[in-house]
């Protein structure tokens, strides 16, 4: 009898993809519309979460690398920075006693490099205060430096287990749309109300799962730009902006301000086998990264005697220069509108620079993505 009960219960189905049909619309309240999509929203997960490297090991220290490299970063692009990442710092002991230039390089391409500069720093306090392990305490991981609310949901759910919710951009946009809120996305409040009604919502068993489900539903089916794809979402029986076609209207977000706009020329110096680079200030935009010689303004042209001039040498020294084009780099408050010119010296680089080899810009100088289009152009002369 035992047997046949065993037997039985593992054919037993899973109904935990059957999404709650509403009877007349605006008939559920916002906690019987989160509470209807919790047991579809996992089922679905399970069936179609990517296969991703930081999510094969739900370890505290992965899985805050990877949070924090997926700020303002495409999936697909972290993946190899993961890799790489963790084969260099495995863990939090590695990360605090990392070089800086190390460190910084590592994270070359990725951008907002403050990021970088704070894992450093809270992984010196995890070291001193914690042995080495990231706190298994949500209150305790928002006081570590860069982790805020979302990070902080993030590590404590996935990798401890704690019933807190995780609301970034994906998530506000999905349930936004879910509850047919037209709260405004881009004001703190709105990220507050939604992370209380979640907390209460949100599944108690495996919030883990239940943060990257919704996280997942945003990334694949209920997308930021272009038509949600609402006949594969797993809440789409529930959701007031899929019912009454209201995705072009939700989320509410109100525009950012306009970014300002500085132009400026870049100096590609080099002589013999090395290239001339600056180490940018301690603080500030791209702190303590290393970049090519540049000015405020734009040089429309650029001689030879321009070129002496600029770089802080004698005429005769500048053997030639070649344009090199425009570029543009957009950073979240202000863009770079770049013009470029090579200039080749006789003599040595210039004292007021440090020069370089050239075959070091790739293995040990961290030279942020800004001035990625003149650091090809170099590899191309």
């Amino acid at each position: 009898m035992d047997t046949f009960n065993e037997e039985n219960q593992q054919k037993t189905p899973d109904y935990g993809f059957l999404q709650v049909l509403e009877r007349e619309k605006g008939t559920l309240s916002q906690q019987q519309r989160l509470e209807a999509i919790r047991a579809p929203l996992l089922s679905w997960y399970r069936k179609n979460a990517r296969d991703l490297p930081w999510r094969k090991d739900s370890n505290a220290y992965r899985v805050w690398i990877s949070e924090i490299m997926l700020q303002q970063t495409r999936v697909e692009a972290v993946k190899p920075y993961f890799q790489r990442f963790m084969e260099a710092f495995p863990d939090a002991a590695a990360l605090a006693a990392a070089e800086d230039d190390h460190l910084l390089k590592l994270w070359e391409g990725l951008g907002y490099y403050s990021r970088a500069r704070n894992l450093k720093k809270a992984a010196v306090q995890i070291v001193e205060q914690y042995g080495g392990s990231l706190p298994d305490s949500y209150e305790a991981l928002l006081k570590l430096p860069g982790i805020g609310s979302y990070t902080a949901g993030a590590i404590a759910s996935i990798a401890f287990g704690i019933p807190v919710p995780a609301v970034d951009g994906n998530v506000l946009r999905v349930i936004s749309r879910l509850l047919g809120s037209r709260m405004d996305t881009a004001e703190g409040k709105t990220k507050k109300y939604f992370q209380g009604i979640l907390k209460e919502a949100m599944d108690q068993n495996e919030p883990g799962i239940y943060n990257q489900a919704l996280f997942e539903v945003g990334a694949l089916v209920c997308i930021p730009r272009g038509a949600p794809k609402c006949q594969e979402c797993p809440m789409a029986s529930v959701c007031i902006a899929s019912s009454q076609d209201l995705w072009k209207e939700i989320p509410v977000k109100t525009s950012k301000k306009s970014r300002r706009v500085e132009e400026r020329t870049v100096l590609v110096i080099r002589s013999g086998t090395q290239v001339a680079l600056r180490k940018r200030p301690d603080k500030g935009l791209l702190a303590s990264l290393y970049e090519f010689p540049n000015e405020e303004g734009w040089l429309s042209d650029c001689s030879l005697k321009d070129a002496a001039e600029a770089v802080g040498v004698a005429e005769d020294k500048v053997e030639k220069v070649v344009p090199l084009g425009e570029a543009r780099h957009v950073f979240s408050h202000v863009e770079w509108h770049m013009t470029g010119y090579y200039i080749q010296l006789k003599g040595g680089i210039p004292p007021a620079y440090l020069g370089v080899e050239k075959k070091e810009l790739e293995g040990r100088y961290p030279v942020p993505s800004a001035f990625l289009a003149y650091k090809k152009a170099l590899s191309a002369l």
